[in-house]
């Protein structure tokens, strides 16, 4: 995530040994992308603690993966193997998604500020990412993940472009759950890359000024698509959003859970859906529950 972030964990999963990913096939896509549409599935029959079956589900949710560093350096561990065992909560997660029925997981992966890092760490995430693709992929592929990635493509290395392209055709066709990685990514930068199109639209004579909307815009972002986040999720006690989907959470809900990311497990995930159920998402419109 953005700056001060410990996680990069996605790229790191080549770390550990390949896990086929469990899961039930999830429901139906998720709400139409551009607007606070909380109509994500249901869950039927037994439930897990804490999600009520006449709740709502989230179509949608986003995970700033924060505290890998620090729950490392509480154990006397070097950070690698905090971004180790992030890896093994990132494989949690992606299985609670699919069990739960959730269309669509979004984590902060690398951000655009990640950069800043000393760059034999930096080097060491790439190689790491190389892993990645080798191992994990093909796991996802096989249980049905679709990936996608955002973030800036430009002025990336060769052969990690490459990657990333190579994950994202492998699982096109994929629809049991949409794994949407952050990588290289800044919710500022996504949007000034949006506005730059529009921009270069109105100078081209393809668009007017006037069809300038919030539809355009977000047909613009990087997530294109995708419905925004109904909830986000972010570890480690920290209470900020760091750059994250700038755009797409003006309307989401946020859980900030104490726990540093390598301890989230299924029922931290449950508890956060819970949260969320828990909340009165009035759209800036009056309360459903009033009267």
């Amino acid at each position: 995530m953005a700056g001060d972030s410990e996680t990069v964990t996605l790229l790191e999963a080549g770390e550990a040994a390949g896990r086929d990913i469990e899961g039930q096939p999830a429901a139906g896509p998720g709400p139409a992308p551009g607007g606070p549409k909380p109509s994500g599935p249901k869950p039927s029959g037994t439930t897990s603690s804490g999600i009520t079956s006449s709740g709502t589900m989230p179509a949608h949710v986003a995970i700033i993966m924060d505290g890998n560093g620090r729950w490392a350096a509480r154990r006397g561990l070097p950070r690698v193997e905090g971004h180790r065992r992030g890896v093994e909560a990132v494989r949690r997660a992606v299985r609670s998604a699919i069990d739960l029925g959730i269309p669509y997981l979004t984590i902060y992966s690398f951000s655009s500020e990640n950069w800043r890092r000393p760059a034999a760490e930096v080097a060491d995430l790439m190689g790491l990412l190389k892993l990645f693709v080798r191992r994990d992929l093909a796991d996802l592929h096989a249980n049905g993940v679709r990936v996608r990635i955002i973030g800036e493509r430009d002025g990336l290395p060769g052969d990690i472009a490459g990657l990333l392209r190579d994950a994202e055709e492998r699982t096109a066709r994929n629809t049991k759950l949409t794994l949407v990685v952050a990588f290289n990514y800044g919710g500022r930068q996504e949007i000034l890359r949006a506005v730059q199109t529009l921009a270069r639209a109105v100078a081209e004579g393809r668009l007017a000024p006037s069809a300038i909307d919030a539809a355009a815009m977000t047909a613009a972002l990087d997530t294109h698509g995708i419905p925004d986040p109904d909830l986000v999720i972010r570890t480690s006690g920290e209470q900020r959003v760091s750059n994250f989907l700038t755009w797409q959470t003006a309307y989401s809900e946020f859980v900030f859970v104490p726990d540093f990311w390598p301890d989230f497990d299924h029922a931290a995930f449950v508890a956060a859906i819970g949260e969320f159920q828990s909340r009165d998402r009035r759209f800036g419109g009056l309360s459903a529950r009033a009267g």
